[in-house]
């Protein structure tokens, strides 16, 4: 019986595993780069077919291309070294769970020339 028990919970920490992390953030893909930044961290973006789906997505809400959009993930935390990604900390986006409007006093840039 412990050993069902055992293999159960072994099995169930795995998929929890593969599915990873819930993350709500703030994103922004501009110019080849993607970022998500939390409360208490920046994450780099792997470039996936995720990211492009979560873009679009994030692309309705935004008013000016480095608008960040407001964004809640499902994705895997890594911190491998990656030749284009320098942040410390890369999110792989696994699954996308809600992509709202930024809060307003977020995306106020201030403007100089034209």
């Amino acid at each position: 019986m412990r050993k069902v028990f055992f293999a159960a919970i072994v099995l169930t920490v795995f998929f929890s595993c593969e599915k990873g992390e819930i993350i709500k953030g703030d994103f922004v893909y501009y110019d080849g780069a993607a970022v998500l930044q939390t409360q208490n961290e920046i994450y780099g973006v792997l470039i996936t077919d995720k990211m492009h789906e979560l873009n679009k997505k994030a692309e309705v809400f935004k008013t000016e291309p480095t608008d960040m959009v407001s964004v809640e993930i499902r994705g895997k935390i890594t911190n491998q070294k990656d030749e284009k990604i320098l942040w410390e900390n890369k999110v792989e986006i696994v699954e996308i769970l809600n992509v709202t409007a930024p809060k307003d006093e977020k995306n106020k840039v201030i403007k100089l020339g034209n």
